[in-house]
């Protein structure tokens, strides 16, 4: 039996799947990982894309932030792939249980998933840092300089940047959904990023399936490790 084949056989056995992704999901939709192009980005910011989508630099360089963040993090045309439309099939037929992901761009709710834990935040959500009023990110791409709100105050995403805290309630649906799981398939992620990537480490069900096109720490505990792009793999599974 090929990876492939036991991956269908897993999946269409399992009762109780979570899935837990990263970058390498979505960037068969279009959307780069912009750990992989630093160069392209140096030659058109002075900074480093970590230093910019870190805390201390939006409040000290909000337009230059937004500059960057306009351009590089905001994907209004982008699509759902083969990875998050299975996973919704999933969902539906009631064998995966929640989504789990380090993604800010809200792709698998599009794709129709509906227990989705953005760690990270998402794109689509923006607020007030003075009044609180929400905003979507159609108003960010739309503004110009530093978005305001129409109390005056400065709109922020709500995504977590560097420096900041992952949000407590999230961190603890994502916990108690992966310690329950029977199967947990991480994709598309290096499992580099903390505290996000610590979370695999509450799994204590029966398979543990990594699909992703480089090593990552937890390869030595996986019971199936396929090194292919996301979509492919999860093109396999029935409709």
């Amino acid at each position: 039996m090929d990876n492939i084949e036991k991956f269908c056989e897993i999946t269409g056995s399992s009762e109780n799947i979570v899935f837990f992704g990263g970058a390498g999901v979505s960037t068969e939709s279009g959307i780069p990982d912009f750990r992989s192009v630093d160069g392209l980005y140096n030659q058109q910011y002075d900074y480093p894309p970590e230093q910019i989508l870190s805390h201390s630099f939006f409040m000290e360089n909000t337009e230059e932030f937004y500059r960057f963040y306009r351009n590089k993090m905001i994907f209004p045309d982008v699509k759902p792939n083969t990875a998050h439309i299975k996973l919704a099939e999933l969902e539906k037929k009631g064998v995966l249980k929640a989504v789990v992901t380090q993604n800010i761009d809200g792709l698998h709710q599009l794709a129709g998933s509906r227990k989705v834990y953005e760690l990270h935040g998402s794109i689509h959500r923006n607020y007030c840092m003075k009044c609180r009023k929400q905003y979507d990110a159609e108003f960010i791409l739309k503004s110009e300089g530093i978005p305001r709100c129409s109390c005056g105050g400065i709109v922020k995403p709500d995504v977590v940047l560097y420096e900041e805290a992952l949000d407590d309630s999230t961190v603890t649906g994502a916990v108690n959904a992966i310690a329950k799981a029977d199967t947990l398939i991480i994709g598309g992620t290096s499992l580099n990023v903390y505290p996000a990537s610590g979370l695999i480490n509450y799994f204590r069900g029966k398979h543990l399936i990594i699909i992703n096109m480089s090593t990552t720490p937890a390869d030595s505990r996986a019971d199936l490790l396929i090194h292919e792009k996301i979509g492919e793999v999860f093109s396999h599974i029935g409709g």
